[in-house]
């Protein structure tokens, strides 16, 4: 034994090693077998297109194609082979992405299919979509609130001056049409040599008071609807209420509006001592008034859905089928194509080439994988096709996966953004999925049939009585579904429900 081997750890310090190292000493090369998870360039590319929106897919399509000259839209008619899904496809759709790297690494399919695919110079995908099919479609240019003021001050036989004033306060007003300055404070903003009394000011929002939208101009919500109720009854419409019912909608807005906010109908009453078909009618006639008179005029931007998926019964069966518009039209660049051909792997085109296959071939899995994940939930909520909110059944991401055989990484990512066009209106697919509630029979009752009864029963209710949470708990529990008064409670809310004692009336 070696005087390093008979060291001891408690005296290891103490030895006096001599001669040549040890053998287990020296530096050594040693090979290991193991095995992990590398995610390739295709693959990264396949997840992100996954989980990306229409809107954005487009957005990526378009950078990809401003950075590649090989890959180009294909604006031809009547040269591509049928897409998946659609009623001309003569072969079932590829399998979609099987599992790999984080439940989304694809198989390699047939050569039949990859050559449809594959972006070679005599083979597209299109659809018939056009190149600006983002949907971006620009408002109308409408009026604002100012510009339709300031027009009917231009009518007025007002002075300058009082112009001046009347203009100077439409500048003030915010986008309901409320004067949330105090004329003081106005006032106080304006140049002393200017000379302007409140009095004038406060004349000058006379004025506008006058002007349409009635109710503009108005500092509180009281003074709105008051205004409103003056500038109706002095109109003199055929289909006002008779006059005692203004008066008396005109002393509750003016002096118990906060009474009428939080339906405190017995003090109400007891306040202004009318009857309570008077209060029913005035209370009617409050509501059709608008206390956001400005609201009109805002600039609302609207986003328009290209769904995905569109759902059709064809043969008493609910088939989903993609959507053409929303499949961007891509191809090979035929010239590049032949000029890649005649050079060696490894130069600039031939990556790009490589690249452009690539993006082809993973939006073609995208499309697959959307559509067999849209067949599966219609497959599965088809009684919510057939009747509605009230027959949807519960469902997780993990049934569809195992399903699919795909793992819920990818279902959660398919059917994020993602929208599918049905009879019954455009949801996105997640819209399908929710949680389950037990029943007395020991089944299951989904989370949104449960919202659809309640909002059902609250539709439906007296509103003299209205339902309160338990006793909507009593209703369900009655029919089978075992809900807590609390879970009653957070699905109103959500269905935005007013609690009993504020839908409470006369």
């Amino acid at each position: 034994m070696s005087t390093f081997a008979a060291c001891t750890s408690a005296s290891i310090s103490a030895c006096d090693v001599r001669g040549p190292p040890s053998p287990a000493m020296k530096p050594t090369l040693q090979f290991r077998l193991s095995q992990h998870l590398t995610l390739t360039p295709q693959l990264q590319q396949s997840i992100r297109l996954l989980q990306l929106s229409t809107v954005e897919l487009n957005q990526e399509i378009e950078r990809i194609l401003m950075e590649n000259p090989i890959l180009e839209r294909d604006e031809a008619d009547g040269e591509s082979a049928a897409m998946p899904g659609s009623p001309d496809a003569q072969a079932p759709a590829a399998q979609a992405p099987a599992e790999g790297a984080a439940g989304d690494a694809a198989p390699d399919r047939d050569a039949g299919a990859v050559d449809a695919w594959s972006g070679e110079p005599a083979t597209s995908w299109r659809s018939n979509d056009d190149e600006d099919s983002d949907r971006s479609f620009s408002a109308p240019d409408l009026p604002t609130l100012r510009d339709h003021l300031n027009t009917q001050l231009s009518l007025t036989n007002l002075g300058e001056r009082d112009r001046t004033l009347v203009a100077l306060l439409i500048d003030a007003l915010d986008e309901d049409g409320y004067l949330t300055q105090n004329l003081e404070e106005i006032a106080a903003l304006l140049p002393t040599e200017a000379e302007v009394e409140l009095d004038e000011l406060a004349i000058a929002l006379r004025h506008l008071q006058n002007f349409d939208p009635s109710g503009v101009g108005a500092r509180s919500p009281r003074e709105c609807l008051a205004l409103q109720i003056r500038a109706r009854s002095e109109a003199g419409a055929a289909q006002l209420p008779a006059e005692g019912v203004r008066k008396l909608a005109l002393a509750i807005v003016e002096h118990h509006l906060e009474l009428l906010a939080k339906r405190d109908l017995g003090r109400l009453k007891s306040a202004t001592r009318a009857s309570d078909e008077a209060l029913r009618a005035a209370q009617q006639f409050i509501r059709s008034l608008n206390p956001r008179p400005g609201a009109e005029f805002a600039r609302v931007e609207t986003r328009y859905v290209v769904p995905d998926v569109v759902v059709r019964k064809v043969r008493n069966v609910w088939r989903a089928s993609l959507n053409p518009e929303a499949m961007p039209r891509l191809r090979i660049n035929r010239l590049y194509a032949e000029l890649t051909a005649g050079t060696r792997g490894g130069n600039a085109l031939s990556t790009q080439l490589q690249e452009a296959r690539w993006l082809i071939k993973n939006v073609q899995q995208r499309f697959e994988t959307i559509l067999r994940v849209s067949q599966a939930i219609v497959d599965q909520q088809r009684h919510f096709l057939e009747h509605g909110e009230v027959a949807m059944r519960p469902l997780v991401l993990r049934e569809i996966a195992e399903t699919l055989s795909l793992h819920e990484s990818t279902i959660s990512r398919v059917t994020t953004q993602k929208f599918m066009a049905t009879p019954r209106g455009t949801f996105e697919l997640k819209y399908f999925f929710g949680s389950h509630v037990s029943t007395d029979t020991g089944g299951a009752a989904s989370s949104t049939a449960i919202r659809a009864l309640i909002k059902q029963l609250v539709a439906e209710e007296d509103a003299r009585a209205p339902l309160s949470d338990g006793r909507i708990s009593q209703i369900l529990g009655e029919q089978g579904i075992v809900v807590a008064r609390r879970t009653i409670a957070k699905y109103r809310e959500s269905l935005h429900i007013p609690p009993v004692s504020q839908r409470k009336g006369l």
